[in-house]
């Protein structure tokens, strides 16, 4: 056989296996578009948040494409163990230079599936507090009552309590009123029960309480706890306390702040 036979063969050899080499990758990647487009389905059916289904279906693809390219480059008579290792060591190094966010994913992952908030939701977490405008894989953007931005990393939210205000369509407005001793406790009681019905965002049911709470030092105090949806709960808690002082000075009842009385005794 002579040396263009030889290159001939060799050739033909190498043609193949390119060949083949490229129909496992065209026919491997599609393959996992399948396979992905039915994960995000199946996810999507058990209405998890968007954001990780995109994440996954995107970890999932190029994860299953480098095992279509190992295949491919196997075919080609590479030696993949070395190159599988090589894939190995370079994701630990990224993993470890990595690591607070691989933290932060986790616990993005676990907010979007346990739901403890959703956007729009007024929250404390993370030591932050306002409204969720933004749930990432990494972080949680929430923006404050006076429109400040806080980005807080999903590890510090996972980690600590988290407060939602928005999670219950309704809220309980917790108030704590307090009397002379000399005022007429009925026409008190009265001109509060007034003043709840008088506002229709205040719920019937579950129907408002108001009681005599305690004998303080130096005042009578009553709590007064109507229920609104959560949405009116600031409005109505600033309107009530507006209401109740100005009806309280109309009528002539008085709200007292702490007072100290001293005797002076004459030394005899």
């Amino acid at each position: 056989m002579n040396i263009y036979q030889q290159y001939f063969n060799l050739g033909i050899n190498w043609g193949v296996k390119i060949l083949g080499a490229i129909v496992i990758f065209i026919i491997g990647k599609w393959i996992c578009k399948i396979l992905t487009n039915l994960l995000k389905k199946g996810l999507e059916k058990s209405k998890i948040d968007i954001t990780l289904i995109k994440f996954l279906g995107n970890l999932i693809y190029f994860g299953l494409l480098v095992l279509v390219i190992i295949a491919a480059l196997g075919t080609l008579g590479i030696n993949t163990a070395s190159f599988t290792a090589i894939i190995a060591a370079v994701g630990f190094a990224v993993g470890m230079a990595l690591k607070d966010n691989v933290s932060n994913f986790g616990a993005g992952v676990l907010i979007l599936f346990l739901k403890p908030f959703k956007v729009g939701d007024v929250v404390n977490a993370g030591g932050a507090s306002g409204s969720v405008e933004e749930i990432g894989i990494f972080n949680t953007v929430i923006k404050s009552g006076d429109n400040v931005i806080t980005i807080v990393p999903n590890s510090n939210i996972i980690g600590k309590n988290i407060t939602n205000y928005s999670s219950k369509p309704i809220r309980r407005i917790d108030l704590v009123i307090g009397v002379g001793y000399k005022d007429d406790l009925k026409l008190v009681k009265k001109t509060l029960e007034e003043i709840i019905s008088s506002d229709k965002r205040i719920l019937k049911e579950p129907s408002p309480t108001i009681a005599l709470s305690e004998l303080a030092e130096s005042s009578v105090n009553f709590n007064v706890r109507p229920w609104v949806k959560s949405e009116n709960y600031w409005n109505v808690r600033s309107d009530l306390l507006e209401k109740i002082k100005l009806t309280f000075d109309e009528k002539g009842i008085n709200i007292p702040y702490p007072q100290i009385d001293i005797h002076i005794e004459k030394a005899s």
